[in-house]
């Protein structure tokens, strides 16, 4: 097992075993970045967002801390929206860096409590 998969997996395990709150999962690849916000009790996808979306055609680059800035941001709206106003951030394998750290920050300014 890679380094990653296994950090990936030990904080995911602690999340669904002590928190009760949806869990805002973020994942990055080379050319997109992806966020979701699942409840991992009834095993449901309650909001999703990526830059593949419509709402980001415009940004002229994807996978940069702009584009992950819009991401939250969206996020966010949506969330609130969904009277979801508190998630556990489960970062996955990922440092809190960059992107990451981008989407964690906008979806707090926006609102909802991580």
């Amino acid at each position: 097992m890679s380094s990653f998969r296994v950090r990936r997996d030990r904080t995911r395990i602690k999340i669904r075993k002590t928190s009760k709150n949806p869990r805002l999962s973020v994942f990055r690849s080379n050319h997109h970045t992806y966020c979701q916000i699942i409840d991992d009790s009834k095993h449901t996808t309650l909001v999703a967002v990526n830059s593949l979306q419509k709402d980001f055609a415009k940004l002229k680059q994807k996978s940069n801390i702009a584009a992950a800035e819009a991401i939250g941001k969206k996020v966010a709206e949506i969330a609130l929206k969904k009277g979801i106003k508190q998630v556990v951030f489960d970062k996955g394998g990922y440092k809190y860096h960059g992107r990451v750290k981008a989407i964690a920050e906008k979806v707090r300014e926006h609102g909802v409590t991580i």
